[in-house]
């Protein structure tokens, strides 16, 4: 079988979709009592019926496994003024001990921790798992809903942060 996606240079591919905005969220979820956090830009609306939502999950990261265990996340849609926010949940090996005690937040109704100054946020529950090559589509069913702050969404794109 022939495959185009061999004649792809890797950072050729980066570069291109890098071109495509996206708004930047932080996805949250607890396991054991303890949060577990990633900065996420690879969350999508799915559905209006029934309600569904999901993210791409590095297969690597801790976050994976505690989320897919869990079976439960929030979502929280970063104000532009969160950017050291969404820097700091993108960097891998920090301690999971005290690492939201930085940022304001609150319990949700599932139990995962939501950014008070959030733009959005969103709790869901796990309905599937799927495979996409080296991140798992975690899709979900929306439980409940929030929008704690207004103002201008962080932005990515072209490799860098941006605002409206």
């Amino acid at each position: 079988m022939h495959s185009i996606e061999r004649h792809v240079d890797p950072g050729n591919y980066r570069k291109v979709v890098g071109r495509f905005a996206t708004g930047v969220a932080i996805v949250t979820t607890r396991l054991g009592g303890v949060d577990h956090a990633m900065t996420v830009n690879s969350f999508t609306s799915v559905s209006l019926d029934p309600l569904l939502v999901l993210f791409c999950a590095e297969k690597v990261a801790r976050f994976h496994d505690a989320v897919i265990e869990a079976g439960v996340w929030g979502v929280s849609v970063l104000h532009a003024s969160m950017e050291d926010a969404s820097r700091f949940f993108a960097h891998r090996g920090r301690p999971l001990s005290g690492q939201l005690a930085r940022w304001e937040h609150h319990r949700g109704e599932s139990g995962v921790a939501l950014f008070t100054g959030a733009l959005a946020t969103v709790e869901v529950a796990t309905t599937a798992v799927y495979d996409g090559g080296d991140h798992s589509i975690v899709l979900g069913r929306v439980t409940a809903l929030g929008t704690p702050a207004d103002g201008s969404p962080l932005l990515y794109h072209d490799g860098r942060y941006k605002n409206l």
